[in-house]
């Protein structure tokens, strides 16, 4: 039986209603992540008037699930007065912080606002790597006391482990921490080139090998034969699908009003300090664009094996210079899930 979100998610599809949001209130920070893809600078972060103007108008776009990220959120001294307002337009809110900047009487606000879940980010258990990750000394220390607040006051914590060579070893310490602390805990194996298009940072990724052994790890990646099962046919109903939903029920919002398809997909759709958000939506013409493209519009993959169940990202894709071309990351993936070559290798020359 189909479930309401699916039904909810077909329809906001059908309707062009943009039902989830990302919005950064800063990409200002307390710390210098070796992995990060934003910039710091405060090129003119908007007030929390024009965030409050915002949230109106994306709630009568039929905005319900709004992500606040940064950055650092807790960097901004107005962030509880743009929570209570999200809140009071009955957005289901999910918050993404650090949790170093987190004292006991934000636990409390956060707790008073039923924030969905508070996702913080951890890279070992060991403080050493952990800290030489954020290129923060005593960051571990001060995210896993921000993380304890959290759960005393009964808020859900979600901890997020991105992997890369530096810490590939430590996820199964981090794992049992989140138990410990009583925390959901999950793991994303992607580093996703800077916004300015520098992919030197991709030389951060773990190796083959190592993300090869993860994907063998029932406790993390569940039911092992389904995960790493042969694609199935990939049929019309595949090929007439869209390739994500980036763009068609989801969009993302900079500190500085500029609308984009998704966080990890820079193409700039427009400006909300220009233009109303619902112009924006669905009179641009980059998201006119994306929303024309079909499964088997798509270079290379459309012809693919996997192309019914690979977890191809348009963003990257775009990065790596063609929105319709193969995200190579999620490539690799596919073949390390199912050990079937996907069609953007069988491509390249030998």
């Amino acid at each position: 039986m189909t479930s309401t979100m699916e039904r909810v998610t077909a329809k906001a599809l059908e309707l062009g209603v943009p039902i989830t949001a990302q919005l950064d209130l800063t990409y200002r920070c307390n710390q210098r992540c070796i992995h990060c893809y934003l910039d710091h600078d405060d090129r003119g972060e908007m007030s929390a008037s024009e965030i409050r103007d915002l949230l109106n108008q994306m709630a009568r776009a039929g905005v319900l699930f709004l992500s606040v990220s940064g950055g650092e959120v807790f960097l901004r001294e107005d962030l509880f007065p743009v929570l209570e307002h999200a809140r009071a337009l009955l957005f289901d809110v999910k918050l993404k912080t650090n949790a170093t900047l987190i004292g006991e009487r934000d636990a409390v606000r956060l707790r008073a606002l039923e924030i969905r879940h508070v996702q913080v980010s951890i890279y070992s258990h060991l403080p050493e790597v952990h800290d030489s990750i954020t290129q923060a000394p005593g960051s571990l220390e001060r995210s896993l006391a921000g993380i304890r607040l959290l759960r005393a006051q009964g808020i859900r914590v979600v901890v997020a482990n991105v992997l890369m060579r530096q810490n590939t070893r430590d996820h199964a310490g981090v794992k049992a921490l989140a138990s410990e602390l009583e925390a959901q805990y999950t793991i994303d194996p992607t580093i996703t080139p800077h916004l300015s298009r520098d992919r030197s940072i991709l030389a951060l990724n773990i190796p083959r090998g190592e993300l090869e052994r993860i994907f063998r790890d029932e406790t993390l990646v569940g039911d092992l034969a389904c995960f790493t099962a042969p694609p199935g046919p990939v049929d019309d109903s595949i090929l007439n699908g869209i390739p994500c939903s980036a763009g068609h029920t989801a969009c993302y919002v900079s500190p500085f009003g500029e609308l984009y398809p998704c966080v990890q997909f820079p193409l700039c759709c427009g400006n909300v300090r220009l233009q109303p958000f619902a112009e924006v939506w669905r009179h641009s013409p980059q998201f006119q664009e994306i929303r024309s493209i079909r499964a088997r519009d798509l270079a290379t993959c459309s012809s693919c094996v996997h192309l019914g169940t690979c977890t191809r990202c348009p963003g990257l894709a775009y990065l790596e210079g063609n929105m319709r071309g193969p995200s190579t990351a999620d490539c690799e993936k596919s073949f390390l899930r199912t050990g079937i070559e996907p069609a953007h290798t069988l491509a390249q020359p030998r």
